[in-house]
């Protein structure tokens, strides 16, 4: 059975994660995603990270700069 995971982002439906193998290829509805459709990422929370950053640059930007 295909495992397959709802990307959602800040209320906005991104997409899907599909595990393939170790890996979990993105399938992307919103259009700003365009140039993620089918790329392969080695976690769930990398996917998430990375979609966010496509659709909220300012908010992901204040996040890299935020000490831990």
């Amino acid at each position: 059975m295909i495992q397959s995971h709802v990307i959602e982002i800040e209320g906005v439906f991104a997409g899907v994660a599909v595990l393939i193998g170790p890996d979990y290829r993105f399938i992307a509805i919103d259009p700003r995603l365009e140039d993620l459709d089918r790329t392969q990422w080695p976690t769930l929370a990398e996917v998430r990270r990375v979609a966010g950053k496509v659709l909220h640059p300012a908010a992901a930007a204040r996040m890299d700069h935020c000490p831990a």
